[in-house]
């Protein structure tokens, strides 16, 4: 007959003789898995940390990539109903500022991004020849209803989606490993990684508080790491529309 482990007998102590914080805390510790998730595994706190981000009201995104431009940069706060605004720093291409308010999507671009987004379209068609140069001397720094077409538009929305993202980690949290302790902006945190052998990914989660997932930092054998700092979980946040024009 098989006898319960030390570790399984501790665990179960501390729940069933209610033992107090010192005692169970002493026994996380031992576990090697901070006290917020002691006895789970690597796949059920990396479930938890998903269902806890995803369900956040609003959020903001610190993100760090690369694309067919050069580096990316951006700094995005999501909200209800597909509230979204965000900077975008897309390298040679440029600097753009987007708003979805109400459905709609608006951006503010300077003349590099504009240049860079002429040069993606046909001539006569808002490209770089005819009109088209005299167009981006017009539209530069200011608000515009955001052309269905432009490739940098719908890239950039996607960091809009924060739910979204996560779904590379939630769709392999079966394979997530529990790491070490870390911080993030000076907030305690666990590490997890996983991932498939196409793309593999790192999390940082929450230690303290809701077991948000504040890091992750996805690669996958290209030189476009992408790196997104989640923070601000739940803070007020209002999206207004621009003026256009």
């Amino acid at each position: 007959m098989r006898h319960p482990s030390a570790r399984i007998t501790a665990a179960a102590l501390c729940t069933a003789l209610a033992l107090g914080l010192t005692a169970c805390d002493a026994f996380a510790r031992s576990s090697g898995t901070p006290a917020p998730f002691a006895g789970l595994t690597g796949p059920e706190i990396t479930d938890k940390a998903v269902a806890a981000t995803r369900a956040a009201t609003t959020v903001r995104l610190t993100v760090a990539t690369e694309s067919a431009d050069g580096p990316v940069q951006a700094f995005v706060a999501t909200g209800a109903r597909g509230a979204c605004a965000g900077t975008f720093s897309l390298g040679t291409a440029g600097t753009m500022e987007l708003v979805r308010a109400d459905g709609v999507v608006y951006t503010k671009s300077d003349e590099a991004m504009l240049r860079a987004a002429a040069a993606d379209r046909p001539a006569g068609n808002g490209g770089t020849d005819g009109d088209g140069k005299d167009a981006i001397g017009r539209l530069t720094g200011r608000w515009l209803t955001a052309p269905a077409d432009d490739r940098r538009t719908a890239e950039n929305l996607r960091y809009c989606d924060p739910r979204g993202l996560l779904d590379g980690i939630a769709s392999t949290s079966a394979t997530a490993r529990v790491g070490g302790p870390t911080t993030v902006a000076g907030a305690p945190a666990l590490t997890l990684t996983g991932g498939t052998d196409e793309e593999e990914w790192t999390a940082s989660v929450a230690t303290k508080g809701p077991p948000h997932l504040l890091r992750m930092r996805v690669t996958d054998g290209t030189a476009r790491a992408l790196t997104v700092e989640f923070s601000a979980f739940g803070a007020p946040l209002t999206v207004r529309k621009p003026a256009v024009g």
